[in-house]
């Protein structure tokens, strides 16, 4: 890829995920801790917070709301966004493998 991102956090990488189906805040909230086995829990303030930043960057949208919880979906940009993190992801994985001579 040529477009490089900055190394995203793991709540961001994790709200992107969880946003390739439309989900309101709540539903993120769940999903991004059942993904991680309950080792990420995002609050309220965290969650719509990000949600402002990822609006801002062209990185998801709002759906039409029609009186319900306002739902959001993960952009193409955004997607290009997880696909560059998953390849920064995996050179960090297989350089650490590689390094320690897979007794990580």
């Amino acid at each position: 890829m040529t477009q490089e991102y900055p190394p995203l956090t793991e709540g961001v990488y994790y709200i992107l995920l969880a946003l390739f189906e439309a989900r309101h805040g709540y539903g993120i909230m769940q999903l991004v801790e059942e993904m991680s086995k309950g080792r990420v829990r995002l609050g309220a303030g965290t969650i719509y917070g990000a949600i402002k930043t990822l609006l801002e960057r062209q990185w998801i949208e709002a759906l039409d709301d029609d009186g319900r919880k306002k739902e959001y979906i993960i952009t193409e940009n955004g997607k290009k966004v997880v696909e560059y993190e998953i390849l920064r992801l995996r050179e960090l994985f297989d350089n650490g493998i590689r390094i320690t001579n897979g007794k990580a």
